[in-house]
């Protein structure tokens, strides 16, 4: 009487609480009043319970979606954010970083403090990026109506490089994969619970069991897992500022690129009038019996010339065009014009200051200290896989050839005698001296090619300078005098051919230099990173730690 006291309190009282908790447990306490003895109904209840609450944890997806922050990229600062995901905190995630300041006179200010890449905050599910990507191609649709009179500004094309660009996309895709694996691998193994009978074929002596196994994980190795998906997630979340910053590089400098080659169009637009003018002028002075047949042939291939180079400018404008556009994440956009000015200043920098800032800031040398954390952190982790996992089971039920109720419990680990996982911790170990390694690599990296961009703006700050100051205005001064002094007779047509077209390509070398100076500035003020369509690293980690935590091997 008392059994079923407790079975229908069972079924009456737990059932309504247990089945919106655990459907399973609910199922096997509705298996488990089939047995008559209470103790072993209490017994059952209280273990499939414990079990329950053990494993109907839900985790909470974490995503995440790049915030277009043009202003705060473009001037090199990385925001300071306080939505740090606590569980990152607690596994030493979060990567210190000193606040990048926009003046370089400043650089004794740096301001340490807890930051995360820029951009990136816990939010909702991966459906808000998508969606702010479509919202993107619509600004994006937006700004190139707005652009069909005005042109394009540099500002707006970094705007819609960072919404549009699909390296940053994939990078950020990347990331997402590593919070799904670093929320797996912390999760515990499911109970297995299930019935056994016996001499089932024997009337009268048969045995009927309901047995619960879980197996426990030992040596603290989910939690341990969880710390190596966390530095990985950080890894991730540096390459994403990475490209993020390669894109930015490359928008600038493929701009400029574009901004030469439509001032290359202009400049043979405006020397086609002057050769048109000239062959007009040389044909007068033959009507007039002052000119040679010779000097209109010549004047005339000087235009022809020049023509060609109006074509070729057009044709390199379009190419460009097509891969500024290209970089930008908007690669139909029709070729149109571009609204900027093409000179950068030539002042000496501070190299030595340039170079500190770099190397305390480069979202390129965080990743690689954040894979070398994750190198540490996964070393721990081999080393705790010889500590065995424990396995309990716990089964209860009736004997009707004995006539009684029983209870069996087994409890097992393996014993690491011959496999203690020496193989995995060898190769954790080889990786971890691989990614000290790979730090320094990057740093002296960085290193070299930012000499290689100081050479070249330096170089080009000089050019720049030398044509500003003496070429090109003497060279004006001269297209000037021998066209007076031919128009009055006292230049030959061959001199002023001459001077024109050294008034001519002064010009074109002049904004190649003033293209060489920028694509320098630009890629200094770009932390020395280029590639933004280059592919991004992916994920190195998945879920394969968690495998490893339950086989107990």
């Amino acid at each position: 009487m008392a059994g079923r006291r407790f079975q229908y309190w069972t079924l009456h009282g737990w059932i309504p609480l247990v089945i919106q908790y655990r459907p399973t447990t609910c199922l096997l306490l509705i298996l488990m009043t089939t047995l008559e003895n209470v103790v072993l109904c209490g017994c059952l209840s209280a273990v499939l319970f414990a079990c329950g609450c053990a494993t109907s944890r839900r985790g909470v997806t974490q995503t995440y979606r790049p915030a277009v922050v043009t202003d705060t990229i473009a001037s090199g600062e990385l925001p300071i954010t306080s939505d740090v995901d606590d569980r990152l905190a607690s596994n030493d995630s979060v990567v210190e970083l000193p606040k990048i300041t926009s003046n370089s006179d400043d650089l004794s200010d740096q301001d340490s403090r807890v930051v995360v890449p820029a951009g990136f905050v816990v939010q909702e599910h991966l459906a808000v990026m998508i969606a702010d990507s479509d919202e993107g191609s619509v600004q994006a649709e937006e700004l190139a109506m707005n652009n069909d009179s005005s042109g394009w500004s540099l500002a707006q094309l970094e705007a819609t490089a960072l919404q549009q660009n699909p390296a940053i996309l994939q990078a950020s895709s990347s990331a997402q994969k590593a919070y799904g694996f670093r929320n797996q691998v912390a999760l515990k193994p499911n109970p297995v619970v299930g019935y056994q009978g016996q001499q089932l074929a024997d009337a009268g002596t048969d045995q009927h069991l309901a047995f619960v196994e879980q197996d426990i994980v030992m040596g603290d190795k989910l939690r341990k897992n969880q710390s190596v998906l966390n530095q990985e997630i950080q890894s991730q979340l540096w390459e994403v500022e990475t490209q993020r910053i390669r894109v930015l590089t490359d928008v600038r400098q493929r701009f400029y690129e574009a901004l030469a080659a439509q001032r290359r169009k202009e400049l043979a637009i405006g020397f086609e009038k002057v050769a048109a003018k000239g062959v007009s002028f040389a044909e007068a002075r033959v009507r007039a019996k002052e000119g040679t047949r010779p000097e209109v042939l010549q004047a005339e291939i000087q235009l022809k010339e020049v023509q060609l180079q109006r074509r070729n400018a057009e044709a390199a404008y379009r190419g460009a065009w097509k891969q500024l556009m290209a970089v930008a994440g908007i690669p139909d956009e029709q070729p149109g014009t571009l609204d900027g000015k093409l000179s950068v200043s030539t002042d000496n920098r501070d190299w030595d200051a340039i170079q500190n800032l770099i190397l305390s800031s480069s979202p390129e040398l965080q990743g690689a200290r954040a894979r070398f954390a994750r190198a540490r952190a996964n070393l721990d982790r081999q080393q705790a896989q010889a500590i065995p996992n424990l396995s309990l089971m716990l089964a209860a039920g009736q004997d009707n050839g004995a006539g009684s109720n029983m209870i069996n419990t087994q409890v097992g680990l393996p014993l690491p005698i011959h496999n203690k996982n020496q193989g995995n911790i060898a190769a954790a170990h080889a990786e971890f001296c691989r990614a000290s390694h790979d730090v320094r690599r990057t740093e002296n990296s960085i290193q070299s090619r930012l000499a290689q961009a100081r050479r070249d703006f330096e170089v080009s700050a000089a050019t720049v300078l030398q044509y500003e100051q003496e070429i090109l205005p003497r060279a004006q001064e001269t297209l000037t005098l021998a066209e007076t002094a031919y128009e009055a007779g006292e230049f030959d047509f061959l001199q002023v051919l001459i001077v024109r077209r050294t008034y001519f390509e002064s010009n074109l070398a002049y904004v190649t230099a003033q293209l060489d100076l920028a694509r320098s500035a630009a890629l200094v003020d770009g932390s020395v990173l280029s590639g933004g369509l280059d592919s991004t690293r992916d994920t190195e980690f998945d879920s394969a730690l968690r495998d490893q935590s339950l086989t107990g091997q």
